[in-house]
């Protein structure tokens, strides 16, 4: 048996801030009421990830709801609550996705991050960032970087918007950071070594 990293998933208790890993990937949150209440919310590309997260976040004493989009695309989404206006309002400057100054990634968000857009890559991990917050892409490159994983940032054309997380001693570090795959249909898109 291993050791428990400190940084680990499942080394400390979950937090609301954990859904900060939402916002990393496609997530999106949205102020209401004059920043008395926010939601967040994120669209993914399979129903298992959805549900997955809507779990994630009820860990969190969050009451999470999935539906679909117009397009028929699984959509996650929490109802507008007054303790989701700190992450709000950490990760928006005005309406726009940004990076908080402070963020540091820990297991605990790095683990919702690769729930809601993480995949293998042969031989690599792409964690997924959103197409429509590309300022947000470096600074969650140095994150990551100061979170002992460094990685390639792809663009459109390399599979991406992603980033590449590769070598075996990343992705071990990736591992021990975002704890162990989700049952069922989530295994075929956790990370290993």
């Amino acid at each position: 048996m291993g050791q428990l990293s400190f940084f680990s998933a499942e080394a400390r208790q979950p937090r609301i801030a954990d859904l900060g890993g939402l916002l990393c990937g496609p997530g999106q949150a949205v102020s209401f009421g004059r920043g008395t209440a926010a939601r967040v919310s994120v669209v993914v590309d399979e129903p298992w990830r959805a549900h997955a997260l809507a779990a994630v976040c009820g860990e969190r004493g969050v009451d999470a709801q999935v539906t679909r989009t117009a397009e028929g695309r699984p959509l996650m989404r929490t109802p507008f609550r007054a303790d989701l206006v700190p992450l709000a309002t950490a990760w928006l400057r005005g309406a726009v996705k940004a990076v908080p100054q402070d963020f540091e990634l820990d297991g605990a968000a790095l683990r919702v991050w690769a729930l809601a857009a993480g995949r293998r890559d042969r031989g690599a991990y792409l964690l997924g960032l959103d197409v429509h917050a590309p300022d947000t892409h470096e600074p969650l490159r140095g994150v990551l970087a100061r979170a002992g994983l460094p990685a390639e940032l792809l663009g459109p054309r390399g599979g991406g918007p992603a980033l590449r997380v590769s070598g075996r001693r990343r992705l071990a570090r990736l591992v021990e950071l975002v704890g162990p795959a989700p049952t069922g249909p989530g295994e075929v898109d956790w990370p290993s070594v």
